[in-house]
């Protein structure tokens, strides 16, 4: 992980935590979750040490990698394992699997949500793009009861432009902080029902990812 431009270590192993929790999100199922992690991971390690290099913010590519295979096993269930894998490799395994977010990480991941969070209770779209990495995605979960976009959204513009008009001015849409997953996210409710979880991923002081649940099975603990 010594690339130039890559990451701290810390920031790396972080990471793996966090998509796990996002695949749980999607499928409330560890071995599912586990499944995409080591197939993202797999995915990384398998890049020769040029392409690993020429990633800026291997945080980002890691999300965005995940996110492609949360999808593609949503709409192919046959891709979802039901059986337990080969397990991962021990020594990637037992570093990454135990690495636990510094208060740093925690606090920076904090401030960078608040502001996500500031521009859509405000509605200020401009402030929106301004927190979105160039590179941004956003990924949002209907459960097939709630419209959601199929695919993952790609670019700043274009995520931008989607959470505002999900989440930006809708009558009656209270957004608040809350901890998702062990992190700062968001909550909106109308009519004091949650009606969308969302969690952003963080490198630096952007935001790569924008996760938002609006599938209200999963929401029923939110209310």
């Amino acid at each position: 992980m010594a690339e130039a431009g890559a990451e701290s270590l810390a920031e790396m192993l972080d990471e793996r935590q966090h998509l796990l929790e996002i695949a749980l999100w999607m499928f409330g199922s560890n071995l599912a979750a586990d499944h995409v992690v080591q197939e993202t991971y797999r995915r990384w390690y398998s890049l020769d040490d040029a392409a690993r290099a020429g990633i800026a913010v291997p945080r980002a590519w890691l999300t965005r990698t995940a996110g492609s295979i949360c999808l593609a096993m949503l709409t192919d269930p046959d891709h979802v394992p039901t059986t337990p894998g080969r397990p991962p490799d021990p020594v990637t395994h037992r570093a990454v699997g135990q690495a636990a977010p510094g208060p740093e990480l925690l606090a920076r991941h904090d401030r960078v949500a608040r502001r996500f969070a500031g521009a859509c209770a405000a509605g200020d779209t401009a402030e929106l793009r301004g927190v979105l990495a160039p590179d941004a995605i956003v990924v949002s979960d209907g459960g097939g009861k709630v419209r959601a976009a199929v695919r993952p959204i790609h670019g700043a513009d274009a995520v931008a432009r989607f959470v505002a008009a999900l989440l930006i001015g809708q009558p009656g849409t209270e957004v608040t902080l809350g901890s998702v997953n062990g992190r700062t996210g968001l909550v909106l409710r109308r009519a004091g029902r949650a009606v969308a979880v969302v969690s952003v991923s963080v490198a630096g002081s952007e935001v790569t990812a924008v996760w938002i649940v609006l599938n209200p099975d999963k929401l029923r603990r939110w209310h």
